[in-house]
Protein backbone atom coordinates (compact mmCIF):
# COMPACT_ATOMS: atom_id res chain seq x y z
CA UNK A 1 0.00 0.00 0.00
CA UNK A 2 2.79 2.40 0.93
CA UNK A 3 4.55 1.66 -2.35
CA UNK A 4 1.43 2.59 -4.36
CA UNK A 5 1.15 5.93 -2.58
CA UNK A 6 4.78 6.78 -3.35
CA UNK A 7 4.31 5.92 -7.03
CA UNK A 8 1.20 8.12 -7.23
CA UNK A 9 2.99 11.10 -5.72
CA UNK A 10 5.94 10.65 -8.12
CA UNK A 11 3.63 10.70 -11.12
CA UNK A 12 1.96 13.87 -9.86
CA UNK A 13 5.29 15.66 -9.50
CA UNK A 14 6.44 14.50 -12.93
CA UNK A 15 3.35 15.72 -14.74
CA UNK A 16 3.24 19.12 -13.03
CA UNK A 17 6.92 20.04 -13.36
CA UNK A 18 9.25 20.45 -16.33
CA UNK A 19 12.30 22.26 -17.63
CA UNK A 20 11.72 24.42 -20.69
CA UNK A 21 14.38 25.81 -23.04
CA UNK A 22 13.89 29.07 -24.94
CA UNK A 23 16.58 30.36 -27.30
CA UNK A 24 17.16 32.91 -30.07
CA UNK A 25 16.71 36.61 -30.73
CA UNK A 26 18.67 39.04 -28.54
CA UNK A 27 15.83 41.53 -29.08
CA UNK A 28 13.26 39.15 -27.59
CA UNK A 29 15.66 37.96 -24.88
CA UNK A 30 15.04 40.64 -22.19
CA UNK A 31 11.24 40.45 -22.37
CA UNK A 32 11.32 36.64 -22.22
CA UNK A 33 13.70 36.67 -19.24
CA UNK A 34 11.45 39.11 -17.37
CA UNK A 35 8.31 37.07 -18.06
CA UNK A 36 10.11 33.80 -17.20
CA UNK A 37 11.12 35.13 -13.77
CA UNK A 38 7.52 35.97 -12.86
CA UNK A 39 6.31 32.68 -14.36
CA UNK A 40 8.74 30.61 -12.26
CA UNK A 41 7.78 32.57 -9.13
CA UNK A 42 4.17 31.65 -9.80
CA UNK A 43 4.96 28.04 -10.72
CA UNK A 44 8.06 27.06 -8.65
CA UNK A 45 8.00 23.49 -9.97
CA UNK A 46 8.68 24.72 -13.52
CA UNK A 47 12.10 25.82 -14.82
CA UNK A 48 12.55 28.07 -17.84
CA UNK A 49 16.05 28.60 -19.27
CA UNK A 50 16.40 31.56 -21.66
CA UNK A 51 19.47 32.21 -23.86
CA UNK A 52 20.19 34.50 -26.82
CA UNK A 53 22.34 34.05 -29.90
CA UNK A 54 20.14 35.56 -32.62
CA UNK A 55 16.94 34.67 -34.46
CA UNK A 56 18.71 32.34 -36.89
CA UNK A 57 20.32 30.45 -34.03
CA UNK A 58 16.96 30.04 -32.31
CA UNK A 59 15.21 28.68 -35.39
CA UNK A 60 18.14 26.36 -36.18
CA UNK A 61 18.06 25.10 -32.60
CA UNK A 62 14.37 24.26 -32.70
CA UNK A 63 14.86 22.40 -35.99
CA UNK A 64 17.68 20.44 -34.32
CA UNK A 65 15.57 19.75 -31.26
CA UNK A 66 17.90 21.58 -28.85
CA UNK A 67 15.33 24.18 -27.76
CA UNK A 68 11.60 24.10 -27.08
CA UNK A 69 10.76 27.64 -28.17
CA UNK A 70 12.67 29.80 -30.67
CA UNK A 71 12.61 33.57 -30.16
CA UNK A 72 12.76 35.51 -33.42
CA UNK A 73 12.59 39.15 -34.46
CA UNK A 74 11.82 38.13 -38.05
CA UNK A 75 9.39 35.71 -39.72
CA UNK A 76 10.68 32.24 -40.54
CA UNK A 77 12.34 32.06 -43.97
CA UNK A 78 11.07 30.01 -46.90
CA UNK A 79 14.30 27.95 -46.88
CA UNK A 80 13.74 27.13 -43.19
CA UNK A 81 10.17 26.03 -43.94
CA UNK A 82 11.48 23.66 -46.62
CA UNK A 83 13.94 22.09 -44.13
CA UNK A 84 11.14 21.62 -41.64
CA UNK A 85 8.90 19.99 -44.21
CA UNK A 86 11.62 17.53 -45.16
CA UNK A 87 12.04 16.53 -41.52
CA UNK A 88 8.27 16.10 -41.08
CA UNK A 89 8.12 18.87 -38.49
CA UNK A 90 5.72 21.80 -38.36
CA UNK A 91 6.26 25.00 -36.41
CA UNK A 92 3.57 27.14 -34.86
CA UNK A 93 4.07 30.92 -34.97
CA UNK A 94 2.97 33.27 -32.18
CA UNK A 95 3.40 37.06 -32.06
CA UNK A 96 4.22 37.90 -28.43
CA UNK A 97 5.03 41.64 -28.72
CA UNK A 98 6.01 44.44 -31.10
CA UNK A 99 9.24 46.42 -31.14
CA UNK A 100 10.18 49.84 -32.46
CA UNK A 101 13.68 49.84 -33.93
CA UNK A 102 15.57 52.99 -32.92
CA UNK A 103 18.39 54.52 -34.97
CA UNK A 104 21.08 55.70 -32.55
CA UNK A 105 24.13 57.99 -32.63
CA UNK A 106 26.69 59.21 -30.12
CA UNK A 107 25.18 61.78 -27.70
CA UNK A 108 27.73 64.40 -28.84
CA UNK A 109 26.39 64.26 -32.42
CA UNK A 110 24.24 67.37 -33.16
CA UNK A 111 22.13 65.52 -35.76
CA UNK A 112 18.66 64.83 -34.36
CA UNK A 113 16.72 63.50 -37.35
CA UNK A 114 17.14 61.66 -40.66
CA UNK A 115 14.89 60.70 -43.54
CA UNK A 116 14.53 57.15 -44.78
CA UNK A 117 16.48 58.09 -47.92
CA UNK A 118 19.34 59.48 -45.82
CA UNK A 119 19.40 56.35 -43.66
CA UNK A 120 19.51 54.11 -46.70
CA UNK A 121 22.39 56.07 -48.20
CA UNK A 122 24.33 56.07 -44.91
CA UNK A 123 24.01 52.32 -44.33
CA UNK A 124 24.80 51.60 -47.97
CA UNK A 125 27.90 53.82 -47.91
CA UNK A 126 26.57 56.50 -50.26
CA UNK A 127 26.69 59.20 -47.55
CA UNK A 128 30.00 59.02 -45.71
CA UNK A 129 30.30 62.26 -43.74
CA UNK A 130 27.94 63.78 -41.16
CA UNK A 131 28.21 67.22 -42.80
CA UNK A 132 26.17 65.81 -45.72
CA UNK A 133 23.14 65.50 -43.39
CA UNK A 134 23.58 68.69 -41.36
CA UNK A 135 26.16 67.47 -38.87
CA UNK A 136 29.83 68.13 -38.18
CA UNK A 137 32.64 67.43 -40.66
CA UNK A 138 33.20 63.92 -39.39
CA UNK A 139 33.37 60.44 -40.93
CA UNK A 140 30.30 58.25 -40.40
CA UNK A 141 31.09 54.92 -38.70
CA UNK A 142 28.31 52.42 -39.42
CA UNK A 143 27.48 49.64 -36.94
CA UNK A 144 25.09 46.78 -37.65
CA UNK A 145 24.04 43.46 -36.17
CA UNK A 146 25.58 40.34 -37.67
CA UNK A 147 23.87 38.51 -40.52
CA UNK A 148 22.32 35.78 -38.30
CA UNK A 149 20.32 38.46 -36.50
CA UNK A 150 16.65 39.01 -37.30
CA UNK A 151 17.19 42.69 -36.52
CA UNK A 152 19.83 42.84 -39.27
CA UNK A 153 17.37 41.38 -41.76
CA UNK A 154 14.44 43.54 -40.68
CA UNK A 155 16.49 46.75 -40.98
CA UNK A 156 17.72 45.64 -44.41
CA UNK A 157 14.16 45.02 -45.56
CA UNK A 158 12.47 48.05 -43.98
CA UNK A 159 15.14 50.74 -44.36
CA UNK A 160 17.41 49.55 -47.18
CA UNK A 161 14.64 48.13 -49.39
CA UNK A 162 16.47 44.78 -49.37
CA UNK A 163 19.63 46.33 -50.80
CA UNK A 164 23.01 45.32 -49.37
CA UNK A 165 24.70 47.09 -46.49
CA UNK A 166 27.94 48.94 -47.27
CA UNK A 167 31.07 46.79 -47.53
CA UNK A 168 32.72 48.43 -44.54
CA UNK A 169 29.85 48.02 -42.06
CA UNK A 170 31.01 46.90 -38.60
CA UNK A 171 29.00 43.83 -37.56
CA UNK A 172 28.31 43.36 -33.86
CA UNK A 173 27.40 40.02 -32.23
CA UNK A 174 24.77 41.50 -29.90
CA UNK A 175 22.69 44.61 -29.33
CA UNK A 176 24.65 45.49 -26.20
CA UNK A 177 27.82 45.65 -28.29
CA UNK A 178 26.19 48.21 -30.61
CA UNK A 179 25.16 50.36 -27.64
CA UNK A 180 28.70 50.25 -26.27
CA UNK A 181 30.38 50.95 -29.62
CA UNK A 182 28.10 53.87 -30.53
CA UNK A 183 28.47 55.37 -27.04
CA UNK A 184 32.27 55.35 -27.40
CA UNK A 185 32.57 56.49 -31.04
CA UNK A 186 31.70 60.10 -31.91
CA UNK A 187 30.91 59.46 -35.58
CA UNK A 188 28.97 56.24 -35.02
CA UNK A 189 25.47 55.25 -36.07
CA UNK A 190 23.61 52.01 -35.41
CA UNK A 191 20.19 50.57 -34.60
CA UNK A 192 18.71 48.81 -31.56
CA UNK A 193 15.37 47.69 -30.21
CA UNK A 194 13.47 50.32 -28.24
CA UNK A 195 13.90 48.44 -24.96
CA UNK A 196 17.69 48.76 -25.22
CA UNK A 197 17.77 52.57 -25.37
CA UNK A 198 19.89 54.20 -22.67
CA UNK A 199 21.38 57.64 -21.88
CA UNK A 200 24.67 56.34 -23.33
CA UNK A 201 23.31 56.89 -26.85
CA UNK A 202 20.93 59.29 -28.64
CA UNK A 203 17.93 58.10 -30.63
CA UNK A 204 17.02 59.95 -33.84
CA UNK A 205 13.62 60.97 -35.17
CA UNK A 206 12.91 59.33 -38.53
CA UNK A 207 10.78 60.43 -41.51
CA UNK A 208 9.58 57.89 -44.07
CA UNK A 209 7.31 60.24 -46.05
CA UNK A 210 6.13 63.85 -46.20
CA UNK A 211 9.14 64.87 -44.06
CA UNK A 212 7.13 64.02 -40.94
CA UNK A 213 9.75 63.15 -38.35
CA UNK A 214 8.71 60.82 -35.54
CA UNK A 215 10.72 59.91 -32.44
CA UNK A 216 10.97 56.22 -31.45
CA UNK A 217 8.82 55.72 -28.35
CA UNK A 218 6.32 53.20 -27.07
CA UNK A 219 3.45 55.63 -27.66
CA UNK A 220 4.53 56.35 -31.25
CA UNK A 221 5.13 52.67 -31.90
CA UNK A 222 1.73 51.72 -30.50
CA UNK A 223 -0.16 54.28 -32.57
CA UNK A 224 1.91 53.31 -35.65
CA UNK A 225 3.14 56.85 -36.29
CA UNK A 226 6.76 55.68 -35.94
CA UNK A 227 7.62 53.84 -39.16
CA UNK A 228 10.17 51.21 -38.05
CA UNK A 229 8.04 48.75 -36.04
CA UNK A 230 8.09 44.97 -36.27
CA UNK A 231 6.42 41.95 -34.64
CA UNK A 232 8.41 39.67 -32.33
CA UNK A 233 7.79 35.94 -32.63
CA UNK A 234 7.89 32.65 -30.76
CA UNK A 235 8.13 29.45 -32.79
CA UNK A 236 7.57 25.97 -31.37
CA UNK A 237 7.18 22.46 -32.72
CA UNK A 238 3.50 21.61 -33.11
CA UNK A 239 4.23 18.11 -31.77
CA UNK A 240 5.00 19.61 -28.36
CA UNK A 241 2.15 22.10 -28.02
CA UNK A 242 1.09 20.66 -24.66
CA UNK A 243 4.48 21.42 -23.14
CA UNK A 244 4.87 24.91 -24.63
CA UNK A 245 1.39 26.39 -24.35
CA UNK A 246 1.38 27.08 -20.57
CA UNK A 247 4.27 29.56 -20.90
CA UNK A 248 2.96 31.02 -24.17
CA UNK A 249 -0.50 31.52 -22.65
CA UNK A 250 1.15 33.28 -19.71
CA UNK A 251 3.15 35.71 -21.86
CA UNK A 252 -0.03 36.53 -23.82
CA UNK A 253 -2.06 37.03 -20.62
CA UNK A 254 -2.68 40.47 -19.11
CA UNK A 255 0.05 39.79 -16.54
CA UNK A 256 2.57 38.80 -19.20
CA UNK A 257 1.73 41.71 -21.49
CA UNK A 258 2.08 44.16 -18.58
CA UNK A 259 5.61 42.86 -17.97
CA UNK A 260 6.37 43.36 -21.67
CA UNK A 261 5.08 46.94 -21.58
CA UNK A 262 7.14 47.78 -18.48
CA UNK A 263 10.20 46.42 -20.27
CA UNK A 264 9.87 48.92 -23.12
CA UNK A 265 8.14 46.69 -25.67
CA UNK A 266 4.78 47.21 -27.35
CA UNK A 267 2.17 44.69 -26.16
CA UNK A 268 0.06 42.78 -28.65
CA UNK A 269 -3.13 43.81 -26.85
Amino acid sequence: MLRLIVISISLLVYTSSYAQRIKGSDTVLPLTQAVAETYMDKYPQRTVTVTGGGSGVGISSIMEGTTDIAMSSRPIKFSEKIKLKKSNNELEEVIVAYDALAVIVNPSNPVKKLTKDQLEKIFRGKIKNWKEVGGNDMKIIVYSRETSSGTYEFFKESVLNNKNYMAGVLSMPATGAIIQSVSQTKGAIGYVGLAYLSPKVKALSVAYKDNKYVYPSMANGSNKSYPIVRPLFYYYNKKYSEKNMPFINFILSDAGQNIIKKGGYIPVK
